[in-house]
């Protein structure tokens, strides 16, 4: 026996992309519906990160609350993956919901509008859960997880800081 030990293959949703149409996965294809900026006013900070900056925000059109993604300066290319990653994953379980996609008209930023979770900061909230929340919690993300793996899409990046909870409804 010579060589490298033979590779590994994952038990689940292995080729799951090989048997989706070549638009499904080649997102810098996607041609992007742009909403109106106008339909959102922010109303105050609550999050950022390396990538963006984060607003709770209102559609000026129905008054309900939103979440503004503000996507700082990235390749267009970067813009797209994320767009067509949340559009394929939108409806699944545990999966926040991506309304609209817009951009100033000036300086071409683009903003993700996300529907309003009412979250508690997780250094909050953590320390108040019991066994049973902790348990429930983690079983809520892991069928968001398994439902993204489904859909062909890895996450990468799961951490406290990126699930939201709403514990009055106790909601992920």
């Amino acid at each position: 026996m010579s060589g490298a030990p033979p590779m590994s293959k994952a038990r689940v949703y292995a080729d799951v992309n090989v048997h989706r149409p070549r638009e499904y996965w080649d997102y810098e294809s996607l041609t992007v519906q742009w909403g109106d900026q106008d339909d959102y006013e922010v109303v105050r900070k609550i999050g950022r990160g390396k990538y963006s900056e984060v607003f709770e925000g209102i559609n000026v059109n129905n008054n309900e609350r939103c979440v503004i993604k503000i996507l700082k300066p990235v390749k267009k290319k970067k813009i797209k993956r994320e767009i067509k990653i949340l559009q394929s994953i939108c409806g699944g379980p545990n999966i926040v919901k991506l309304l609209d996609i817009i951009r100033d008209q000036h300086s071409k930023t683009p903003s993700l509008i996300f529907e309003y979770i009412n979250s508690t900061d997780f250094k909050v909230l953590y320390p108040t859960l019991s066994d049973y929340d902790i348990r429930y919690y983690v079983y809520e993300l892991l069928k968001a997880l398994d439902y993204c793996h489904s859909q062909g899409i890895m996450h990468r990046d799961v951490k406290p800081h990126n699930v939201m909870i709403d514990h009055e409804l106790r909601k992920l």
